[in-house]
């Protein structure tokens, strides 16, 4: 006696691969009960991602993404390459290039110092551990001086800021909550003061609108007069800066 069962439908995976020229590209796949058709995005920093809507089924999903491969190509060319902390490896600190070095010691904190007439940054332990420390050492100075003229902008706007957090997003470069809280990407100590300090004045200016209407950007001229400056540097340098720090 034969018996017939319906075939299951393909799983989806968690990731995929396509080959582009000649070069394999892990994709991340996820499901999404808010996403109306498929979509494929290429964050700053990460690999593509591929997005099925919850009714979505894998082999239409896998046909969308080969009917996209030229398109990715392109965005792959286009995205900013990824600059992992490393010995020898320069790294911009507040925009003025520093040559990464391994101490060795096992002990003591990153230091600024000069070599050669090249400035440097000193990261102790073994070359394995320079991402980590290097990537704390760095969080620690965005906190410095990312509260500090979080405060000051606050100050010429008369409202409070209740904490300064750094994180590591991959879009955003900060976030601010109504409560007073902020967040901020730690890799804006990579940038000229000035774009930091932009930053700082834009999620301040959101504790007095939360929004991006013509009042909130009245008041971010407000606390910063020279806005237009930070401005334009984060959106042609944004993406670049986005990579540092990645393996």
């Amino acid at each position: 006696m034969n018996f017939l069962f319906p075939s299951r439908a393909p799983k989806v995976p968690a990731a995929t691969t396509l080959v582009i020229d000649d070069a394999p590209v892990e994709i991340t796949v996820k499901v999404s009960a808010r996403a109306k058709s498929y979509r494929l995005t290429v964050p700053h920093h990460g690999n593509p991602v591929l997005t099925l809507p919850k009714t979505g089924r894998w082999p239409e999903a896998e046909g969308f993404l080969n009917r996209h491969r030229g398109w990715l190509a392109a965005r792959l060319k286009r995205s900013a390459p990824r600059t992992a902390f490393a010995d020898g490896e320069m790294l911009p600190l507040r925009g003025v290039p520093h040559r990464i070095h391994a101490t060795g010691r096992l002990r003591g904190r990153v230091e600024v110092s000069e070599i050669d007439g090249e400035l440097s940054l000193l990261v102790p332990g073994e070359a394995a551990h320079i991402p980590r420390r290097l990537t704390e050492w760095l969080k620690a100075e965005a906190q410095r001086d990312l509260a500090e003229r979080s405060d000051v902008h606050a100050a010429t706007l008369g409202v409070e800021v209740k904490s300064v957090s750094m994180r590591s997003q991959a879009t955003r470069w900060g976030s601010c909550s109504s409560s007073g809280r902020l967040n901020y990407n730690w890799r804006l100590i990579l940038a000229p003061p000035f774009v930091l300090d932009y930053v700082a004045a834009h999620e301040v200016a959101h504790l007095v609108h939360m929004n991006h209407s013509a009042n909130f950007w009245k008041a971010v001229e407000r606390a910063l007069p020279d806005m237009e400056r930070g401005k334009a540097w984060l959106k042609a340098h944004g993406k670049v800066l986005m990579g540092y720090g990645l393996e």
